[in-house]
């Protein structure tokens, strides 16, 4: 319970054994390769606290002392992350604001989190079934009658002007952040390596967090569907590399806003914006995972639409949307499928993105 927030202790114990070494942030080799394209939400959500701040740079101090200690972040602000490394049974990390801040604590026992923030779980408990936006997986029963993606499918002809939609937009409960590309290098990310992540990790075999782990690598492992090219981007770094590789570097890059988390409710379309048609473009989706993961997939068989919504309560969203035009290759017992009653390559399918995934597209060329 509390794998999501390991990222900070294997990044900064890292540093430990590569202090000398000079890393490019994550928010600055961002900066670096695509200098005219802002970072969405979704990206920025997941950078370290360290990636933000006027003083970028991180401090290692090693003593005679009880050990070592890791500073990072805003100056002296006691907004950064501060690792401790001493003679005790482990390490002390505490990140985040003062009075806001998660707390973890690694020591003989394993792991332990706590967080400043009431009411607020560090970690929800995720059914681990299949996930739906790898299409060569079929949807089980449970997933089809709980799985809240449910309500993120639908067809081209449903969503235009005036069209109300019932949505359920929320906050992922993995809270998992970005690694360094050197960091997240030197950790395996394999199915066939999964003990000895596991045992990196603490995780306990046949718990509930080892089956999201499992999980992620098998689909990580699979074979593409047909007419797409698949890459699990373990860095921020290696999904830009990826993305710019197959569209080039004047691109867009777009996710799901919502101005607050809200219940179950009706949405009335405003307006609808078809950014694509055809074109490439990459989808990168989120994974149950130890830190930062995404399940990228490139293709030219979407069109990708911006669509402005209004909430009953006032609550106002841009939700990405993308619809996918061959759908032939999918398994038919995918959720889309059964959730639609349409049947593989006969419509188009569509999909909303949920808030922490993503979508890169090449940017329109005037004419």
């Amino acid at each position: 319970m509390g794998f999501l927030h390991l990222p900070y202790i294997l990044a900064f114990l890292t540093l430990l054994l590569a202090a000398s070494h000079a890393v490019l942030s994550p928010e600055l080799y961002w900066k670096s390769s695509l200098p005219n394209t802002p970072i969405p939400k979704a990206v920025s959500d997941l950078l370290q606290p360290a990636d933000f701040g006027e003083d970028k740079s991180t401090s290692v101090n090693v003593g005679k002392g009880s050990g070592v200690n890791v500073n990072t972040g805003k100056g002296n602000s006691g907004g950064g992350t501060h690792v401790t490394v001493g003679k005790g049974p482990g390490v002390r990390v505490n990140t985040g604001k003062p009075g806001k801040r998660t707390n973890v604590g690694v020591g003989k026992g394993g792991v332990s989190v706590s967080t400043g923030h009431k009411g607020r779980p560090v970690y929800v408990g995720v059914h681990p079934g299949k996930d739906p936006f790898n299409y060569l997986y079929a949807a089980s029963e449970t997933q089809l009658h709980e799985d809240p993606n449910v309500a993120l499918f639908f067809l081209e002809k449903d969503v235009h002007p005036g069209a109300k939609i019932n949505l359920h937009f929320t906050k992922s409960s993995n809270r998992a952040t970005f690694l360094p590309r050197q960091v997240a290098a030197s950790i395996p990310f394999s199915s066939n390596k999964l003990p000895e992540i596991l045992t990196k990790f603490s995780v306990t075999p046949q718990s509930e967090e080892a089956d999201m782990i499992k999980e992620t690598l098998n689909e990580c492992d699979s074979p593409s569907v047909k007419g797409e090219e698949k890459y699990c981007a373990t860095s921020l770094e290696s999904m830009i590399d990826f993305s710019t590789f197959k569209l080039g570097k004047d691109v867009q890059v777009l996710s799901t806003e919502v101005e607050k988390e809200t219940g179950v409710q009706t949405y009335t379309v405003t307006r609808v914006e078809k950014k694509t048609s055809g074109e490439k473009s990459v989808a990168c989706h989120k994974q149950k995972y130890a830190y930062a993961v995404f399940y990228c997939h490139a293709t030219q068989t979407t069109e990708t639409y911006l669509v402005s919504m209004e909430g009953a309560d006032g609550v106002k969203a841009k939700a990405v949307a993308v619809c996918h035009t061959d759908t032939a290759a999918w398994n038919p017992r995918h959720l889309a499928f059964q959730v639609l009653k349409v049947k593989p390559g006969t419509v188009p399918v569509c999909h909303f993105l949920p808030e922490d995934h993503i979508v890169w597209i090449p940017n329109k060329k005037s004419a």
